[in-house]
């Protein structure tokens, strides 16, 4: 969110700077991990909608001026195979929601029977017989280091200002101003946006201390049998197995050259402090993984780990944005937490929140993330 801000901000004219207590793109966040779920049929809510497909717009533009592949269009499956609807993101039956509104906002689409599925991606083989599927040509996944890497640069060429290894200590309000403290520096700015993420409880105070929950999340990239089973067409996913939210994995189509297939579930126990964040993934974490979300669920696929890393989600209590102005510190724009599922939005998020710092308001209406549910 912050690489789009800035970026979005540069592009408007704007004297921008960015600070980021790392060197972005890094792998101490929530944007890291080589791919990133994209979809136009969001089953969280229709709210959702515009940004993403705002989004793709950005990305194919900075394809065209950085060069580099930031979009791969390969489609989205969305599959319950269950006995009963799967909670995800506070949602009780995703695969039914995200067709629902996909029928409503004319997204193209398909719904498929576990028989077509099995033809299609016989990955897939092992899904129940009265399993259901949507896919959608349109979704695919995006490349967030390569996205960040992108803006950041841009942003650069129009004039931004990006400082790293700076910390921000505090950010106060001073009249119509906003001083901040970033490690041995201070800043004073017309408008702030913070994009902290992880980090934004600590750094923001109530109501955000109270709302938000980091929580620790694993990435796995598990080795393919050889000769692979995975037709070159193969989407990313997301699967539904069993009743509980505890049955849901996603993944994505293994990358050329790799031989093997990124997986991972959400997990929403919060930590108690960020210093507790273990950023190693043990054996025993791997072949649970494996147990509990590849065998008898994904054929093709070998329990060998080829590698894990570690993120965070930043999750509120109705799994939605937060995007509104504190409401203490006068021209603070807060943009967090995006509970896991903010990547395939951020590029129109920094572009909204860009136009509202600037113009008093955006294009996209992002009323729907306000402050003023939880109150």
């Amino acid at each position: 969110m912050g690489a789009a801000a800035l970026y979005q901000l540069a592009k408007d004219g704007a004297k921008a700077v960015g600070i980021d207590r790392y060197v972005p793109p890094h792998v101490q966040g929530s944007s890291h991990g080589d791919t990133r779920v994209t979809r136009l049929a969001v089953g969280e809510g229709p709210a959702y909608i515009p940004l993403v497909r705002r989004s793709h717009l950005i990305w194919r533009e900075l394809e065209a001026q950085s060069g580099e592949d930031l979009f791969e269009q390969c489609g989205v499956l969305v599959m319950t195979s269950s006995g009963a609807p799967t909670l995800h993101h506070g949602v009780a039956d995703f695969t039914a929601r995200t067709t629902e509104l996909a029928r409503q906002h004319g997204i193209a689409h398909e719904v498929l029977t576990a028989s077509q599925i099995r033809m299609r991606f016989p990955q897939f083989g092992p899904i129940r017989d009265d399993a259901i599927g949507y896919f959608e040509p349109e979704g695919g996944f995006v490349r967030p280091e390569r996205c960040i890497a992108a803006q950041l640069n841009a942003a650069r060429e129009l004039g931004a200002v990006l400082v790293t290894d700076a910390t921000v200590r505090s950010i106060r309000s001073e009249g119509a101003t906003v001083r901040i403290k970033a490690g041995d520096r201070a800043f004073v700015a017309d408008k702030v946006i913070v994009c902290a993420g992880m980090w934004s409880a600590s750094l923001l105070g109530e109501p955000f201390s109270t709302l938000l929950k980091v929580c620790r999340q694993k990435l796995f990239w598990f080795k393919l049998e050889a000769p692979s089973i995975f037709p070159e067409d193969s989407p990313s996913f997301i699967l539904t197995h069993g009743p509980s939210e505890t049955d849901a994995c996603y993944g994505f189509p293994p990358i050329p050259g790799e031989g093997s297939m990124k997986i991972a579930t959400e997990q929403y126990s919060g930590l108690h402090s960020l210093d507790a964040l273990d950023r190693n993934v043990s054996e025993a974490e791997a072949e649970e993984m494996f147990r509990s979300h590849v065998l008898g669920q994904i054929a093709g696929v070998t329990s060998d780990l080829v590698k894990a890393s570690v993120c965070a989600y930043t999750v509120t209590p109705d799994h939605n944005f937060i995007i509104d102005e504190h409401p203490t510190l006068a021209n603070v724009t807060v943009v967090s937490a995006c509970s896991g599922h903010g990547f395939k939005h951020s590029a129109a998020i920094g572009e909204a929140v860009a136009q509202r710092c600037l113009r008093g308001q955006s294009q996209i209406d992002l009323s729907a993330f306000s402050l003023r549910r939880f109150f």
